[in-house]
């Protein structure tokens, strides 16, 4: 008879342990998983991502193992009670399921605290797909109600309090966090950390008290929440209150059926998973272990894998829980991983500190200094994925290598097998290594299918990747380069076979060289390489359909649904009669403005129907795209130079704005940026961007492959002393020369470094001719700059192209009801209707009319 597995749950959790169950399973089995919500499992741990449109058919896991015919789903009836005598499970609509192993798999609920009105109109946890729909509706409806945006209060400073909070921003609400201890994040961070954390989340925009214990939720004359009350007495205003405090262990089925249960709840189990039951295992958050419950995901895969080995006759042990956590916050970049507060004696700490770009990061070391204990990482986290590995073991450097932003992050030491790669599935090194070798994965995609790394949180991703690679040079195997599933070339291969072939169009290239109908990574790539090789405009013919959502309608798509708009101004340098018109524009259509790092005017807010009409503006008054929009130049930042700064030695803005004219809509891999300072101070930060060029009294030094952002690097020296007309030749040949050999979405600082022989390599190319490449590179430079036309002129003219943008087709001017305008630091976004008076613009002869 087939063993009878019974699961109550159907989290993330439950998910793996059936997984693995009918992966593993080499007999007959029968496994019924028995669920309290209506709808399969789902990502939880990505609930945030809810907030940036996914929906719960993109957060539901994949749900093949419904479909063998070994496991049976129950969603939506809740298991009520256990007979542990007649081993049966009885759910909630009176069904009895028989069982001969019974797996806890209930999780945690969310907790509230102990204080008066926690349970009003207008508070909520977050915790479920159904507590985040809720809380989304209400801020919407709230908003609507008041006019204004809606005030939240996020009381608890954790990991999910901050996810919640961002989540609130997103929904263009207001958001506080409180924290009642000292700093946020305080089971993961030291006082240091946290305080750079924080610094960090306000500058997001967020607002942060610490020291901040609730005591009451207030309400107004409706009975909803209106404010919150502090212990010092003081009176916070809130339309909305979001408790993250914690979670308590669902164990109410465990104790009334007799089972050993922690004083602080979980049903307690041992190095097995078994509960005081031999025949019951419990796992997650509702498992017990060391009188410990933890709300982490990682530990319960930990646990499933251990349950699951033991069903089946084996004798797996869990080991005890990995803490390690990271941050899911846009533009908030934080990890903490192993005894990252020094517990072990003799613990030594290297610590690196930037508290002017929010960085902060610890290692923790044995007494020895070589062996890595854990570690905090704030501001720059990208060392999470290879440091975390190394837990336990040498780390095989100077520990400040891995801290310092000039020390590639990544380890050079080989990881040992028994590294936790993956700490969401515990997937070892030695795990991947093996799959590689025996099972005969030779991709990512089957790799995660077979180990299950990567496939979680996706951290670990880039370490895999890595191990996959080098196992499979090892094995003599060609490692693949291939662009996608429908290219088996490279992007260089790619964009060498377009060149020879002169095809000049995605049907055509695909029908050649590849397979099927092309995919989102593809598209782009392809539509950047013709724009280089054809120097069609964007939206001509088929290849229009290949585009991003931002170079489709040659603006940037913000998160309200809106648009941004960024005319070029070269080098900077615009003229008060253009300033006027920016401001008249702005003015006019009601946009935000924002002066950006690059020297531009940004704004703000305007509507997809607008554009053109914005763009016709600006036109008349002498600007065009300034392509922020797009794969390619984006600008050329400067100082004043020789001609008004007496340090000046030459003219550093008429050179930047002779190269931004030159390189104006030239498509790459990825965007690129160039910085000109007219002296060896430095004002336009020139080293940190893909190119810089330094005046000197011998001439213009050249420096590149620098990249500013979170993972800023300094650009190299290729060059010194060179004349104007050198200084433009090396750049035309070292522009195109990336843009024909970079991989897709490669920023020049990792193209750089993976070049052969690096700046060397480079210098050879560019400055030698080493490769016989420079007269293909030099022409190919010149017929960009002969073809170049500006995008939005462009459009302006052709009728087709303009029937683009629209928001409905049946009433292509009127405005969307459902969008909500609110101030913006004191700056309107787009106008209400009330305010707005008509207007008729004849464009390409179409007769476009917006509300004014």
């Amino acid at each position: 008879m087939s063993p009878r597995i019974v699961v109550i749950g159907a989290g993330m959790v439950a998910h793996r342990l059936v997984d693995s169950l009918v992966t593993r399973a080499e007999e007959r089995i029968s496994v019924t998983v028995l669920g309290d919500e209506h709808r399969r499992p789902y990502d939880r741990v990505g609930l945030t991502r809810f907030f940036d449109g996914d929906d719960a058919e993109h957060l539901t896991l994949p749900d093949t193992i419904f479909e063998d015919p070994r496991v049976t789903l129950h969603a939506g009836d809740r298991a009520v009670a256990i007979d542990r005598t007649a081993r049966t499970v009885t759910t909630a609509s009176g069904v009895q399921h028989p069982y001969d192993h019974l797996v806890l798999a209930t999780g945690s609920i969310a907790a509230r605290p102990p204080v008066e009105g926690a349970e009003l109109p207008g508070c909520f946890v977050y915790r479920t797909l159904d507590d985040v729909t809720a809380l989304r509706e209400h801020v919407r409806r709230r908003a609507a109600e008041l006019d204004r945006p809606v005030r939240g209060i996020v009381v608890g400073g954790g990991l999910l309090g901050l996810e919640a909070a961002g989540a609130l921003q997103g929904l263009d609400a207001e958001a506080t966090v409180l924290q009642s201890s000292d700093r946020l994040m305080s089971a993961q961070l030291d006082l240091p950390a946290g305080a750079a954390l924080r610094r960090l989340v306000e500058q997001r925009g967020l607002q942060v008290r610490t020291d901040a214990r609730t005591t009451a939720v207030l309400t107004d004359d409706a009975g909803r929440a209106r404010a919150v009350m502090l212990r010092d007495g003081q009176e916070l205003p809130a339309d909305l209150v979001v408790f993250t405090v914690g979670v308590r262990p669902r164990d109410e089925l465990a104790r009334a059926a007799g089972l050993v249960c922690d004083e602080r709840g979980g049903a307690r189990i041992d190095e097995s998973c078994r509960t005081s039951d031999p025949a019951i295992w419990a796992i997650g958050e509702v498992a017990s272990f060391d009188g410990q419950c933890v709300g982490l995901v990682a530990p319960g895969y930990a646990m499933a894998e251990v349950a699951c080995d033991r069903i089946l006759g084996g004798q797996a042990t869990f080991a005890g829980y990995d803490l390690s956590t990271k941050l899911k916050l846009s533009g908030v970049d934080v990890a903490s991983f192993g005894d990252a507060f020094a517990t072990t004696p003799g613990a030594l700490d290297v610590v690196y500190s930037d508290p002017v770009n929010g960085v902060h990061k610890k290692l923790v070391l044995s007494d020895d200094a070589k062996t890595l204990l854990g570690g905090m990482l704030v501001g720059d986290a990208s060392a999470y994925g290879s440091l975390r590995p190394l837990v336990g073991g040498a780390l095989g450097g100077d520990p400040a290598a891995y801290l310092l932003p000039a020390g590639a992050a990544a380890p050079t030491a080989e990881l040992p097998d028994a590294a936790v790669v993956c700490s969401c599935s515990s997937v070892t090194a030695g795990a991947i290594r093996h799959a590689v070798r025996e099972d005969g994965c030779t991709d990512l995609a089957e790799l995660k299918a077979c180990t299950k790394a990567g496939a979680t949180c996706g951290s670990c991703t880039v370490m895999v990747k890595s191990l996959l690679g080098t196992e499979l040079t090892r094995m003599g195997r060609t490692v693949s380069a291939g662009l996608c599933e429908h290219f088996a070339l490279s992007r260089r291969q790619l964009f060498d076979a377009v060149h020879v072939s002169g095809l000049t169009t995605f049907s055509a290239v695909i029908e050649r060289f590849g397979r099927g109908r092309g995919c989102d990574t593809c598209k782009p790539v392809l539509a950047s390489i013709l724009a280089v090789l054809t120097g069609s405009h964007v939206l001509d013919g088929e290849n229009a359909t290949l585009q991003d959502t931002n170079d489709h309608v040659m603006a940037n798509l913000q998160k309200d649904g809106t648009y941004s708009v960024v005319p070029r101004m070269p080098g900077g340098e615009v003229t008060p009669e253009g300033l006027i018109t920016v401001g008249e524009v702005a003015r006019d259509f009601g946009l935000y403005t924002k002066i950006t790092g690059g020297q531009r005017v940004d704004m703000f807010g305007a509507r997809l129907e607008e554009l053109p009409l914005i763009w016709q503006r600006l036109i008349d008054a002498g600007f065009e795209s300034g392509h922020a929009y797009g794969k390619s130049l984006r600008t050329v930042k400067s100082c004043v130079g020789s001609a008004w700064c007496r340090y000046g030695v030459l003219d550093s803005t008429g050179m930047a704005v002779t190269l931004e004219l030159r390189y104006r809509g030239l498509r790459a891999p990825h965007k690129f940026k160039l910085g000109v300072s007219g002296c060896a101070r430095e004002c336009a930060e020139a080293r940190s961007k893909d190119a810089g060029i330094i005046a000197t009294a011998q001439g213009w030094n050249l420096y590149v492959g620098g990249n500013g952002g979170a993972n800023p690097r300094h650009a190299e020296l290729l060059a010194e002393g060179l004349d104007d007309d050198t200084l433009i030749r090396t750049l035309d040949r070292y522009f195109m020369y990336y843009v024909r050999t970079a991989d897709k979405l490669q920023r020049t600082a990792p193209w750089l470094e993976a070049l052969d022989g690096g700046i060397d390599g480079l210098r050879a190319v560019i400055m030698e001719d080493s490769l016989g490449l420079a007269v293909d590179l030099d022409a190919a430079m010149a017929r960009h700059v002969a073809g170049y036309q500006d995008e939005w002129a462009a459009t302006l003219a052709d009728p087709a192209k303009l029937a683009r943008f629209g928001s409905f087709v049946n009433a292509p001017t009127t405005p969307d009801p459902s969008l909500a305008y609110v101030p913006e630091r004191g700056q309107l976004r787009p106008a209400r209707p009330e305010e707005r008076e008509d207007r008729t613009v004849l464009i390409a002869g179409t007769t476009l009319e917006v509300r004014r």
